[in-house]
């Protein structure tokens, strides 16, 4: 029986010893570049979960996208306030990227309530235009991501990044194969099936925040 003195506690070297694990069992990580190794390790992490590795789906450049956005100050969407909680906000004033969620918004409320829709796709809808250029995360819902699709197809959005890794029985899957669809040449991460959830969502993009941060450091 491993006794409380034996547990490690230096968040650095439990990172350290994290990641050597996830190597071990998902060796096909080496595989793969650079960028998106960061952020499929940082799912495992979050999740505990090896498997969580096979979900994830990248378009051509998306990393790199989201890199770019990120090094250029983009502002930052999410659907639900809880992502941004998970988010780090020391990297995100470093860039200085502005987070924004409409989700908590008197009209939107009012408007969601008035006409049947969830607060996160009158969210979404509020924000229109300004996804022009935004790395835009949804994590919680799927009604957020089918109405930021309808903005692509609809009224020409083109976000700098969208990572659409929405959770639930009902419209999650789907919400992300339209995803796939609607913007084959992204760029977005995604995360297939009915798992995901906001902090799957937090992970992918503190990755790229981590990532882009270092080349900074390297410039």
């Amino acid at each position: 029986m491993t006794r409380v003195a034996e547990f490690l506690t230096d968040p650095r070297e439990i990172e350290r010893r994290s990641m050597e694990i996830i190597r071990q069992l998902v060796p096909e990580l080496d595989q793969l570049p650079p960028l998106q190794r960061a952020v499929v390790m940082r799912v495992v992490h979050t999740t505990g979960d090896p498997a969580a590795a096979s979900l994830l789906r990248f378009s051509p450049g998306a990393c790199e996208a989201g890199v770019a956005a990120i090094k250029r100050g983009a502002k930052l969407f999410t659907d639900v306030q809880m992502l941004l909680a998970g988010v780090s906000k020391r990297v995100l004033a470093r860039f200085g990227m502005e987070p924004c969620c409409y989700i908590s918004h008197p009209e939107v409320a009012a408007t969601a309530a008035a006409a049947g829709l969830t607060r996160a796709m009158l969210a979404v809808r509020r924000a229109g235009q300004e996804l022009n250029g935004a790395v835009v995360c949804i994590g919680n819902a799927p009604t957020a991501l089918f109405e930021l699709l309808r903005l692509v197809q609809e009224e020409g959005v083109r976000p700098g990044l969208v990572i659409g890794t929405p959770v639930g029985f009902v419209g999650a899957a789907e919400s992300k194969e339209l995803l796939q669809e609607v913007m084959p040449e992204g760029p977005y991460i995604t995360m297939t099936g009915t798992r995901g959830g906001s902090t799957i969502a937090a992970a992918i993009l503190n990755a790229l925040l981590y990532e882009a941060e270092k080349e900074e450091e390297a410039e």
